[in-house]
């Protein structure tokens, strides 16, 4: 028997560590390209939209780290501005999504009842359309822009949200702690907000590193369309949708933009991962 428990609990300890290590990883990865992109922002020897026709599609070199576009631009400066604009986005939209998600799956979950029936029936009509044809929907109406992209995406993201946050406080709500504070004649809200939601965070950074992985990709995506961030701003997307004419000829175009995608969502997959294994 005490065998069994110490072969367990080795088990449960390489199983914490690779959970460690992984969530290490995703917090440096994320460090370096914020460092990047803060960096980018403060200081940069190039304008972002600065133009030089004798230095087109220059090869990476000292002078351009990532070299230069179809239009002498540095790409390592876009690159920087690009991936700010894809982050400033990206955590716009999950907090859009998460704000107004929470209060909705807290409501729905604390009280359920026909006000349930009616919020998640609602909810699951937003949810039944694919994200990006709803997104098209919102653009075709409002225009297309960052700020209009921040506000469908927003929208789109809330039902995953409530969902989370409604199965967690349904779980939660006939806790003995919980039915002890009803006795003692505490409030719904100070309940909800005091004693369900805190136990409930680390399903929702869970959440929420996903929805920002998610974010990113829908942002790139209408951006590489031409129907998400516009020029003069910079976008990872859309260099992505320029360079894919030159592929051949200035393969670093589309990889620079393309690599820094990856690695951004790599780094908050192992975030993601590091967190829902605590």
């Amino acid at each position: 028997m005490e065998i069994s428990q110490i072969r367990t609990a080795k088990i449960r300890k390489k199983k914490e560590n690779k959970r460690n290590i992984t969530l290490m990883i995703g917090l440096i990865l994320v460090a370096f390209l914020l460092f990047m992109m803060v960096m980018g922002l403060l200081f940069s020897p190039y304008d972002v939209a600065q133009m030089n026709k004798k230095e087109k599609f220059m090869a990476p070199c000292l002078t351009h780290l990532m070299g230069t576009d179809n239009f002498g631009r540095d790409i390592f400066t876009r690159v920087q501005q690009g991936m700010g604009m894809t982050v400033l986005i990206a955590i716009s939209v999950t907090g859009i999504g998460a704000f107004f998600g929470t209060i909705l799956g807290a409501i729905t979950g604390y009280y359920g009842g026909w006000l349930d029936e009616i919020l998640m029936r609602l909810n699951d009509m937003l949810a039944a359309f694919p994200s990006i044809l709803l997104a098209l929907v919102f653009i075709s109406i409002l225009g297309s822009g960052k700020y209009i992209i921040i506000l469908a995406l927003g929208i789109i993201f809330i039902p995953s949200y409530a969902r989370i946050v409604r199965g967690e406080f349904l779980r939660l709500r006939e806790s003995d702690y919980i039915k002890s504070a009803k006795l003692m004649g505490v409030s719904d809200f100070r309940i909800m907000l005091v004693h369900i939601l805190p136990n409930g965070i680390p399903a929702l950074l869970s959440a929420l590193t996903v929805g920002f992985n998610n974010a990113v990709l829908a942002e790139a995506g209408m951006s590489y369309l031409g129907i998400g961030v516009q020029p003069p701003d910079a976008s990872l997307g859309q260099m992505l949708s320029e360079a894919q004419g030159y592929l051949f000829s200035a393969p670093w175009y589309a990889l620079c933009p393309g690599v820094i995608i990856i690695l951004l969502i790599l780094g908050f997959s192992f975030i993601s991962e590091g967190i829902a294994g605590r």
